[in-house]
């Protein structure tokens, strides 16, 4: 599966963004999906995740309350709505999806190419 990120851009402190993965193919539906950001000189951290039948979700606990993260099979497209950002959430974020809804990078085979998101105080 090719994975597409968009969405991204810059916003204040307490907006909100919504990003979405655009997947390619028709076995969309097999792979769990996940988002990851990496900030400039920190290593990649996972955000959240969703599993193939769109109803078991997991989210990294500095995100819990503010981010969503939902899929629609029939689109094929993944999507992180993102409210009341903070300074901390600027990173690149990248979408990733395989098998098994893990919150390891090293799990996923399959990677979207990052959009950037960046938050000012």
């Amino acid at each position: 599966v090719q994975l597409q990120a968009s969405g991204g851009g810059s916003v204040q402190t307490g907006g909100s963004l919504r990003l979405s993965c655009a997947a390619s193919g028709r076995t969309f539906e097999r792979f769990a999906v996940a988002w990851f950001r990496q900030a400039p000189g920190k290593e990649r951290e996972f955000v959240a995740s969703i599993a193939q039948n769109g109803r078991e979700t997991f989210y990294t606990d500095s995100v819990k309350g503010r981010f969503t993260i939902s899929r629609d099979n029939a689109k094929t497209t993944v999507y992180l709505q993102m409210n009341s950002l903070k300074p901390e959430d600027t990173a690149v974020y990248y979408c990733a999806a395989d098998n098994v809804p893990t919150n390891l990078p090293g799990t996923y085979r399959n990677w979207g190419q990052g959009t950037q998101v960046t938050v000012s105080s």
